[in-house]
């Protein structure tokens, strides 16, 4: 529209607001920001039209979202909502919001707008693509860093041998590339070459690249998971679904009719699923059930989401609130420690470690364990410099583990000026790092409404990791005679990751911050803690599942 950002057109995403309140006339925001903004305005009156974009795609966030915007329109008739969807399954979003009581179409409050996309068949695999079509990039679907680099290397190998008329330039694109690396992907390709992107489903919907005219699928996906029996969330690799077959096949011909190649018989496409499972059934909902309770809504349980959620998912998370002293024993905002602790735009985790940081005289340390938690791949691992990156992070690294490492990383930052140059050359991601940085300011603002007072532990970690361990006690595990790892209280084994500092130790007690599983089922970012902190930090968790 050609006016200046951020005042008639404006912006709010996590810990980042470019808007104005009286200027800005449309405000793009992410659906947990949009959600967030109910907690002081139930009814955003602010807002006459409201358009949930990817709402396909079923986060955690859009399906909250979906359920606050129902209630909303009750009381604001007049407010206009629009659900756009890359789906198969329009209808269910129809009926969802549609609250007409009589048999009359007429009457109906909701309606189904349907635009007709462009996708085109294809019947090729990479190289013979080269070999055979016309002029034209070619994007791949693949599910982690491990597929997509040994991908890029063989078609890099046997793109050498094949005898065409211009050249083939495989590149790769996932969230653990440096900025300069993902960058890439999106310049032309040179004169005479075709270029080849072999990315996650970052492609899929959340951004776009320009040349793009075939689309190679391989049919899977990288998708978090939950169960509520293990308390565990963790990446697990599944069959995509048909929208999101669908949603890949359109990045195809978009500047000119593409193909779309899909490594599946139709058979396989047709036993899909139409849409993913939504977030909101297969995530941990603790942060959910504490932002219902900061809006009034008691009854969780009785919430009218699009698609409900497990009980017993709902159960565990109630259970750990309570365990995080977040919830009484009426199962209500505990005062004032729960609602604190629903304010801050954090995982309830690092949310409770933050807040009793003020205990154990270490909110510096853990201000900046919360940032660096809370941006991805601080490390980066260049493509054939993998020794040097390694040789670089041990630089860091501490025996205490990871997230002390990250503490080292972060001050050394601070040190060296916020120098790029010196992240280059230390094979840390840059972009990141100033992330982390601005994150860490927003939170220590946020921080000090509760006590202007913020300590620094020092060289001590041991209060710095009996904090940590206040926030994710339920996520503890220990050594066994094998060298895996055991949770305590469900005897889940796990690995180490390879990423962490505590791969090549093997310490007796760990607390984690997530799990990721591949071929095995891996714990990333470990602390190093004794075991009697665990009963002495959670006796609700602990005690009664002993009981």
């Amino acid at each position: 529209m050609g006016k200046p950002l951020g005042q008639e057109i404006g912006y709010s995403v996590r810990f980042e607001d470019c808007s104005d309140s009286t200027m800005t006339r449309v405000k793009y925001l992410t659906d947990g920001m949009l959600f967030r903004e109910t907690l002081n305005d139930p009814l955003l009156t602010r807002y006459s039209v409201i358009m949930v974009d990817e709402a396909h795609e079923r986060t955690m966030y859009t399906d909250l979202l979906l359920g606050v915007l129902k209630k909303i329109l009750k009381k604001r008739p007049e407010l206009r909502i629009v659900i756009s969807s890359a789906t198969l399954d329009a209808e269910a979003f129809r009926n969802f919001f549609n609250s007409n009581p009589s048999a009359d179409p007429s009457q109906d409050t909701s309606v189904i707008l349907a635009l007709d996309g462009r996708t085109f068949p294809a019947v090729e695999t990479c190289l013979n693509i080269h070999k055979l079509e016309a002029p034209g990039d070619v994007l791949i679907f693949l599910t982690g860093k491990d597929e997509i680099d040994t991908v890029v290397a063989l078609i890099r190998e046997r793109a050498g041998a094949l005898k065409t008329a211009f050249k083939l330039q495989p590149m790769a694109l996932y969230g653990g590339l440096a900025l300069e690396e993902q960058r890439e992907v999106f310049n032309p390709a040179p004169h005479g070459t075709r270029k080849v992107v072999v990315a996650t489903n970052i492609a899929e919907a959340s951004l776009t690249i320009d040349g793009i005219v075939y689309v190679i699928d391989a049919g899977f996906v990288k998708m978090r998971a939950y169960s509520p029996r293990t308390s565990i969330s963790s990446l697990i690799v599944s069959p995509t679904s048909k929208a999101s077959a669908i949603q890949r096949a359109g990045r195809a011909g978009r500047t000119r009719a593409g193909k779309a190649y899909r490594l599946y018989t139709k058979e396989a496409f047709d036993a899909l699923a139409d849409n993913s499972v939504p977030e909101m059934q297969r995530s941990d909902l603790s942060v959910v059930i504490l932002q219902l309770k900061a809006l009034g809504v008691e009854n969780v349980l009785h919430f009218d989401f699009m698609s409900s959620p497990p009980v017993e998912i709902m159960t565990r998370a109630l259970e750990l609130l309570y365990s995080l002293k977040a919830l009484d024993d009426y199962g209500r905002l505990s005062m004032p420690f729960g609602t604190h602790l629903a304010e801050f735009p954090i995982d309830p985790l690092l949310g409770t470690m933050l807040l009793n940081s003020f205990r154990f005289k270490c909110g510096e340390e853990a201000l900046t364990i919360a940032a660096m938690m809370s941006v991805q791949n601080v490390f980066v691992t260049p493509s054939g410099q993998r020794v040097e990156a390694e040789e670089e992070r041990r630089k860091f690294s501490v025996e205490e583990g990871d997230h002390i490492t990250y503490v080292n990383v972060y001050n050394s930052f601070l040190t060296n000026k916020k120098s790029s140059k010196w992240c280059f050359s230390h094979f840390l991601n840059y972009k990141a790092l100033t992330r982390a940085l601005t994150i860490r300011q927003h939170l220590t603002r946020h921080l000090r409404r509760f006590s202007p007072e913020i300590e620094s532990c020092g060289t001590d970690t041991v209060p710095l990791r009996k904090c940590i361990v206040s926030g994710f006690f339920s996520q503890a595990a220990r050594l066994q005679p094998d060298g895996s790892y055991a949770t305590i209280r469900e005897n889940e084994r796990m690995q180490v990751h390879p990423t962490s500092v505590l791969s090549r130790r093997s310490p007796s007690w760990v607390v984690f911050h997530e799990v990721v599983e591949t071929t095995k089922v891996f714990m990333r970012e470990l602390t190093v803690i004794s075991p009697e902190w665990l009963t002495e930090l959670a006796p609700h968790y602990y005690l009664r599942k002993e009981k």
